[in-house]
C-alpha cells in the first residue's frame, strides 16, 4: 500500500488527504442546493433543510472497505459496522448495510433502528456503558454481538448465558488508559474515561486475563481510542495494547480464546478544508506498521466508525430570514442555529462549521464579502453557527450553508425554543443532468410538537389535588 494508491471512484490518496472526489463532492453540493430551491424544498415556507448526499456515502463506504480489505489477510473475517448515533436515520443505516456496512448500536432505539433498516444481527455490534437486563437479553436472544463494559455487567452475561445459550459474541470493552485528545469531551481512553475496564488500575489487566481464562465464551475485546480530536498516532497506541493484552489471554489459555479484536472507530474529520484527511488508507497503513500482526489473519477485526463515514455528505441549508447590523457587524439570522449545530453553538473553539453562501435562487453567491456573523432562530445571544467570518454579503432571502453535518447535527434535534426538527433529503443524479432528491425524514409539523409535549395530558397537572382539598 505505497503512496499513490488508486481509491474507490478514481481518486488518488497520495498520503496528502487530497482526492478528486474533494472537488467533487463540492459540485454535487452545490447542485443539489440550486435544485432543492428550484424544486421547493427550501424557500419562504420551508427555510430550513437538511440534505444528504448518497454518492458521497457510497464512496465514503467503498473507502473504507478497500483500506482495510488491502490491509488484512486473504480470509480474515472482517466487520464494518457503522456508529448508529452518528447518525440515527433509518434509510442512512439500509444505504450503508447495502453498501457492505453493519450497525454499531448503544440503546435499545438504536438496535430497533437498525433492525428496522433490515441489518441482520449477525453484522450488529452492542456497545454501551449502561445496559439494562432486558436490552442484554434481547441482544442475546437476536444474536447480536455484545460487548461488556464492566465487572458487573460481565456478572449479568454470566447468568444470562447460563440460563439461555446464545449464539452472540461476547466481548470486554477496555480502556488502555493513554490519554486524551484536543477535545475531553470525546476523549475515551484517558485515566478516568467512564467506558471500559482502566487496563492500568491496580490488578486490572490481570483482572481481565482471569476474566477470559474462566469464561471460554468470552472471545473477543474491545478498545475505542479514537474520536474527533484523537490523533491517529494515539489510535493506534490503543489498538497495539488491546492486541498484546488479546495475545496475554491466548498465549496463558494455551488456545486461540481471543478470536476477533473490535478496534472501535473514531478517525477524526478535517472540519476545516474540504480535504479529505485523515483517510481510512492512511489509517490502515498505521496500524500496520504500528500493530505487527494485526492483519495477519491470526484475529477477525471489527470496526465502528461514524462521523468520518456521514459527515462530509451532510448539509444544513437554512434561510436569510433577516440581514441587519449590530455595532458594525453585519448579522444574518437565519433558520439554522443551537437546535441543529448544538455542539458548535455551546463549543465553537472545538466544533466550528464552514459555511457557504447561497443566493436566493439556490447558487453560490459572488463577492462583495463583508465580516458577518451567521445567526441561528433560538432566544439567546449564543445562538450562532459561525462569528466574524468573512463571506460574501448576505442579505434577506439568501441561503446560507453549514457544511459536513451529516453527522451528530441535524439527526439529533435540540428542540429549543420548541423549534421544528427540518426535513432530511437524499440527493443524486437523476441520470439526465438534474438532482434526485428522496425523502428521508419528514419535516416536524406544529401538531407534532404540541404532542411530543404532551399534548394530549393538558389537565394532567391542574386535576391533581392534596386530600381534602378541592
Amino acid at each position: 500500500m505505497g503512496a499513490g494508491n488508486r481509491t474507490p471512484g478514481g481518486a488518488v490518496d497520495g498520503g496528502n488527504g487530497r482526492h478528486a472526489g474533494d472537488g467533487e463532492r463540492a459540485v454535487r453540493r452545490d447542485e443539489a442546493v440550486r435544485a432543492a430551491v428550484e424544486q421547493g424544498l427550501l424557500g419562504a415556507g420551508t427555510p430550513v433543510a437538511a440534505l444528504l448526499d448518497v454518492t458521497g456515502i457510497r464512496e465514503s463506504a467503498a473507502a473504507l472497505r478497500a483500506a482495510f480489505d488491502a490491509a488484512v489477510a486473504p480470509g480474515t473475517p472482517v466487520l464494518h459496522a457503522f456508529a448508529v448515533k452518528a447518525t440515527p436515520l433509518v434509510a442512512v443505516l439500509r444505504l450503508l448495510d447495502q453498501e457492505g456496512i453493519g450497525a454499531e448500536v448503544a440503546s435499545a432505539g438504536e438496535l430497533a433502528l437498525a433492525r428496522a433498516a433490515g441489518v441482520a444481527p449477525e453484522r450488529m455490534v452492542f456497545d454501551a456503558p449502561a445496559k439494562t437486563d432486558a436490552e442484554l437479553r434481547e441482544a442475546l436472544a437476536l444474536g447480536v454481538a455484545v460487548n461488556a463494559d464492566n465487572p458487573q455487567e460481565l456478572d449479568r452475561l454470566d447468568a444470562l448465558v447460563q440460563a439461555s445459550p446464545t449464539h452472540s459474541p461476547l466481548g470486554l470493552r477496555v480502556n488502555p488508559q493513554i490519554g486524551g485528545g484536543t477535545i475531553a469531551a470525546t476523549s475515551t481512553a484517558t485515566a478516568t474515561s467512564k467506558f471500559g475496564v482502566a487496563l492500568r488500575d491496580e490488578g486490572a489487566w490481570e483482572w481481565v486475563v482471569r476474566a477470559f481464562l474462566d469464561r471460554p465464551w468470552l472471545t473477543r475485546l474491545h478498545t475505542h481510542t479514537g474520536s474527533q480530536g484523537i490523533p491517529l498516532s494515539l489510535m493506534a497506541q490503543g489498538v497495539a495494547e488491546t492486541y498484546r493484552l488479546a495475545e496475554e489471554i491466548n498465549a496463558r489459555a494455551g488456545r486461540r480464546q481471543v478470536d476477533t479484536l473490535d478496534i472501535g472507530g473514531g478517525l477524526p474529520v478535517n472540519f476545516a478544508s474540504e480535504a479529505t484527511t485523515p483517510t481510512y488508507a492512511q489509517y490502515a497503513r498505521l496500524l500496520g506498521e504500528s500493530v505487527p500482526g494485526l492483519f495477519g489473519g491470526r484475529y477477525g477485526l471489527v470496526t465502528e466508525f461514524g462521523r468520518s463515514l456521514l459527515a462530509r455528505h451532510g448539509t444544513v441549508v437554512a434561510r436569510v430570514e433577516y440581514a441587519k447590523s449590530a455595532g458594525g457587524r453585519r448579522v444574518a439570522v437565519t433558520h439554522a442555529g443551537v437546535q441543529l449545530a448544538t455542539r458548535t453553538v455551546y463549543a465553537p473553539g472545538a466544533w466550528p462549521l464552514r459555511i457557504a453562501a447561497y443566493d436566493a435562487k439556490g447558487c453560490p453567491k459572488p463577492g462583495p464579502e463583508a465580516v458577518q456573523d451567521i445567526a441561528g432562530p433560538a432566544c439567546f445571544s449564543g445562538d450562532l453557527l459561525a462569528q466574524g467570518r468573512t463571506l460574501p454579503l448576505l442579505e434577506q432571502g439568501d441561503y446560507v450553508a453549514a457544511l459536513d453535518t451529516g453527522a451528530y447535527y441535524f439527526a439529533h434535534h435540540y428542540a429549543y425554543n420548541s423549534l421544528a426538527r427540518p426535513g432530511v433529503y437524499g440527493f443524486a443524479p437523476d441520470g439526465s443532468g438534474g438532482v434526485a432528491f428522496a425523502m428521508v425524514r419528514e419535516p416536524q409539523t406544529i401538531e407534532e410538537i404540541v404532542a411530543d409535549s404532551g399534548g394530549a395530558h393538558t389537565d394532567a397537572l391542574t386535576v391533581l389535588r392534596a386530600p381534602g382539598r378541592s
